[in-house]
């Protein structure tokens, strides 16, 4: 089988959204918003059952879509999420309500690049979940690593970047390479962290989980 043909097999089996979320999902996808991948939401998904998160940080809200579908993996996980677009930001509030989840799930209007001395006031997080600015995913890691409960993890979305993470010559643009290059030397970066072990999977577009030493 080809990558993509395996990706759509195992995205087949990831559990089956409620009605709600597959408009959500589809809304998404027709208006080119980047939304993880089932298989790999499904695993994050996993991930908060198996260590049950009282305290959840994502960073890259965009329409609340993994938010969501990360406060429904948790009955009891309170979730905080910074988002910078002032559009997005609006339609995750939005979003969030309709699912009546707005007391479980808080949307921070910032940068997240300067969001972090704000954020301490909720820490510490048993799960920290980075899908934003790819190109700035070490400086997301510094910033929100030291927030980290002692058994919490951190995940990492997109870490291979459409496979250009391991090949940035095959970018179709210079931007693109030039992306592909910077989550090429975060994952090197990552892989030899003195204080966090992280494994790479290929699942979905890739994900990093790290876990303190």
């Amino acid at each position: 089988m080809e990558d993509q043909s395996l990706s759509r097999y195992t995205a087949a089996l990831a559990p089956k959204n409620i009605p709600m979320l597959d408009k959500l999902e589809k809304d998404a996808r027709d208006r080119k918003i980047p939304i993880m991948q089932p298989d790999g939401m499904a695993l994050v998904q996993h991930y908060i059952k198996l260590i049950k998160p009282k305290r959840i940080l994502e960073i890259g809200t965009a329409i609340g879509y993994s938010a969501i579908k990360m406060a429904l993996a948790s009955e009891s996980a309170q979730i905080f999420t910074i988002e910078r677009q002032e559009e997005m930001y609006k339609e995750a509030l939005k979003n969030i309500q309709s699912f009546g989840l707005d007391r479980r799930i808080q949307v921070i209007k910032g940068d997240a690049a300067e969001t972090a001395e704000e954020i301490r006031q909720y820490a510490p997080f048993d799960f920290i979940f980075i899908d934003a600015a790819k190109g700035q995913y070490r400086l997301f890691f510094e910033l929100y690593s030291p927030l980290l409960s002692q058994n919490g993890l951190i995940i990492t979305d997109n870490v291979l970047f459409r496979g250009l993470a391991a090949h940035p010559e095959r970018a179709e643009s210079k931007r693109l390479r030039k992306l592909a290059e910077k989550i090429n030397r975060y994952n090197e970066w990552l892989s030899s962290h003195p204080d966090f072990d992280s494994v790479f999977l290929t699942v979905g577009d890739g994900i990093a989980v790290s876990a303190k030493k």
